[in-house]
């Protein structure tokens, strides 16, 4: 409490110190012909940022970097937590797997610069606090699908667009404190980074590069009973820090070649850090009858490569693009868990090194050419090869008469070995040909295409018997699109659009392995014979302008999903465990998902206040599912997420301030041996930013000023025969919460 008085009082003389030059006398217009300078990029400008109106036919909404910069988040996304229907359910402080209107991370298609990349998790998502902020050009939630992009986004699609070499004229620098209120005087962190853009030689150049410091202390404690309103059987107390730094480079080059327009792009990002969890576990909640001590770190190192080439040029009577591109992502992990029983003595440790490496080759040609008046028609091939590779190996060691907890020496494990399941190798091709025609007639403008994506997919599992270690599929899938965008008068415009999508099955599903007590005591076997998921959808919204910038808009959304995949009950009892069974994934049915989303991005100035900017969204989120015990929603949607926030510029002075607020629903999942629910309190964050210099702006930031908290119920179980009786193996309470984040950061332009 302490250091927020102290920082308050150091930072509140900058709002109110006269300026040492007004921000409208030294940022000069940015023109839609021009990259920003440098300058633009750093000044207080002394108007509100507001969401974008795109010119899209597909319903996108689209934020510029300037939307969220002045909270300086650190990843795309502690940016994404701040635009509609975007939910996490990550723990506090974290913001990884999207959940675009609260589905799960694999119905979400992440895009970099409208281009697919291979994620390290099992269901191919994306994590995007991989993509540190300072990248980001804009922000493009993308609500429904085209024909000339990938069909993987049921749930929508999140385009990231970074800077490119026609994004910033001139350099800055940026450099940061930051603080985290973790043990009495708190723990430091710096940030740091770097870009330029500029003409050179024939063409314009970008690069730059961030390092920035990571870190997530959290407390968390937990309630075991035999059963809801029953006898409590233990509690545990943890410590759980998330510790490391983030770095990332990106370079982007354009020049004219041969009649046409070369561009060529890289990006680099490296995720470094250690996650170490420790607790103590008492009897029956007794802190005088310690039951057991464990120490859990996980050291991870993630690397993401992307290098991508474009070119454009007029030919055969229209414009032809060439893209091709490669991306990959390298993800080692070193896990140790060692636990003390305090009542027999014996120290029980487990070591896992999990690899996985993931390589995709994309390629296109597209050719765009006018039919006449408004009409344009769009035909191409997109190609992309993966190549992923995962190997897991443990080894286990022990200790007894140890009656004080104590680290195992390396020479008491044994062996690394192979684990159930843990050597694959997956090789996956798409050639997916499109065809799209688009126009406009009087206020309607339109497009509508088909899309005809084909799947070749093998999957090798080495620790399975030769007969059933490779397995391969082929498929493919049509999938038509539609949008109308419908110009009601200058002010008023309504969008509508029908597309059909897919999900691809889980790797983990698809793996010929057995997986022994995977579920409880259930065991799990994959089901190479998985056919993809498919979902026809549909929104309606409407938009209207207010006053010079201001929009507000409302959409409704419905997605009918076919041939939805769940973990069910082959019949075959478990290996090892009575009353248990054997389960593995199938395609059951169908599934519903709708909600509605409403979002306000103004400035007050029809009210006379022009410098005062508001934003305001909430969504309101709902589907229906069959499973093995009735009807539920899918796994883990929250039932409604809410933003709402305020900026006010004060140019004479040049300072500015604002808050935001966010909070999301429950949310519910229930498998095979578990239900859990998970509530997150609101979450609260402030900036004060002045211009010292006419050059230089000081911004001071902080997020999580509430302490908000995670808090989840679990329901357990040991076989389906229990869960259907609700004969509890455990019920557990669980509460995870951490202290707020400060950031001080000056930036700089030249």
């Amino acid at each position: 409490m302490k250091i927020k008085l102290l920082m308050g009082a150091a930072l509140a003389p900058l709002a109110f110190a006269p300026p040492v030059l007004a921000a409208d006398e030294v940022a000069p217009q940015q023109t839609a012909q021009t990259p920003v300078t440098a300058l633009e990029e750093v000044v207080v400008t002394g108007e509100p940022a507001m969401r974008n109106r795109t010119d899209d036919v597909v319903p996108t909404l689209s934020y510029d970097l300037d939307y969220f910069q002045r909270f300086e988040p650190l990843t795309a996304g502690d940016a994404l937590k701040r635009v509609p229907s975007v939910t996490f359910l990550s723990d506090v402080l974290e913001s990884d797997g999207v959940r675009m209107r609260g589905l799960d991370s694999a119905y979400t298609q992440i895009l970099i610069n409208g281009e697919r990349v291979p994620g390290a998790n099992l269901d191919r998502s994306f994590f995007v606090d991989r993509i540190p902020a300072e990248l980001i050009e804009r922000v493009e939630v993308v609500r429904s699908s085209s024909a000339n992009r990938s069909g993987d986004a049921v749930a929508g699609a999140i385009n990231i667009v970074l800077r490119d070499a026609l994004s910033l004229d001139g350099g800055y620098v940026r450099l940061g404190a930051l603080h985290w209120e973790d043990s009495e005087y708190g723990q430091w962190g710096g940030t740091y980074g770097a870009v330029w853009g500029g003409q050179v030689g024939p063409g314009r150049l970008l690069i730059g590069g961030n390092i920035q410091d990571r870190r997530n202390p959290k407390q968390k404690f937990s309630e075991r009973y035999e059963e809801p309103n029953g006898e409590l059987t233990d509690t545990e107390a943890q410590t759980d820090t998330r510790d490391g730094t983030d770095y990332s480079a990106n370079l982007s080059y354009e020049m004219p070649v041969a009649g046409g327009n070369l561009e060529l792009s890289g990006v680099f990002v490296r995720t470094d850090r250690v996650q170490d969890e420790s607790s103590i576990e008492y009897d029956e909640g007794d802190v005088n009858d310690v039951a057991k001590i464990n120490a859990n770190p996980l050291d991870i190192r993630t690397d993401n490569w992307a290098v991508n080439s474009r070119y454009e040029r007029e030919m055969l009577g229209g414009e032809t693009t060439f893209k091709l591109g490669y991306a990959t992502i390298d993800d080692e992990q070193f896990e140790q868990e060692e636990e003390l029983d305090v009542g027999d003595e014996v120290i029980e440790g487990e070591r896992t090194r999990t690899n996985v490496k993931d390589e995709e080759i994309q390629a296109a040609i597209e050719h765009k050419i006018k039919l006449g008046g408004e009409l344009e028609l769009e035909f191409g091939v997109q190609y992309s090869k993966k190549n992923r590779d995962s190997t897991v190996f443990s080894a286990e060691a022990e200790a007894e008469d140890e009656p004080v907890f104590r680290a195992l020496l390396d020479s008491e494990y044994g062996d690394f070995e192979a684990v159930d399941g843990g050597i694959n190798s997956i090789e996956e091709t798409r050639i997916d040909p499109y065809i799209m025609l688009s126009g406009e007639n009087g206020p309607a403008k339109w497009e509508a295409g088909l899309r005809y994506e084909t799947t070749d997919f093998s999957i090798t599992d080495e620790t399975v018997a030769a007969a059933d270690r490779t397995n391969d599929k082929d498929y493919g899938i049509l999938l038509p699109s539609a949008s109308v965008r419908f110009k009601l008068s200058d002010s008023d415009r309504i969008t509508a659009s029908v597309a059909r999508t897919v999900r691809r099955p889980n790797f983990d599903f698809l793996s010929p392995a057995l997986l022994e007590g995977e579920y409880g005591d259930n065991d799990f076997i994959g089901n190479p014979d998985l056919e993809p998921e498919t979902a026809w959808g549909a929104d309606l919204g409407f938009e209207r302008r207010l006053g010079r910038r201001g929009v507000i808009g409302v959409n409704a959304f419905y997605r009918d999903i076919t041939d939805l995949i769940e973990i069910t009950n082959t019949g075959e009892e478990a290996e090892d465990e009575p009353d248990a069974f054997r389960l593995t994934a199938e395609n059951v049915g169908d599934g519903q998902v709708w909600g509605v989303e409403f979002d306000l991005s103004t400035p007050l100035d029809f009210i006379g206040m022009e410098h005062t900017g508001v934003f305001l969204n909430y969504s309101w989120l709902d589907s229906s599912v069959d499973d093995f015990l009735g009807e539920r929603r899918f796994n883990s949607q929250s039932d409604y997420v809410f933003n709402v926030g305020f900026t006010q510029d004060i140019p004479t002075w040049g300072a500015a301030f604002g808050a935001t607020y966010r909070k999301q629903g429950d949310a519910k999942g229930r498998i095979v041996g578990e239900e859990v629910v998970t509530s997150y309190g609101g979450d609260l964050e402030i900036f004060i930013e002045k211009q010292v210099a006419s050059n230089v702006v000081i911004r001071f930031t902080g997020s999580n000023l509430l302490d908000s908290s995670k808090d989840e119920t679990f329901d357990k179980f040991n076989t389906i025969a229990d869960q259907i009786d609700r004969d509890y193996d455990e019920f557990e309470i669980e509460s995870e919460n951490a202290g707020p984040v400060f950031q001080l950061v000056a930036r700089m332009a030249f």
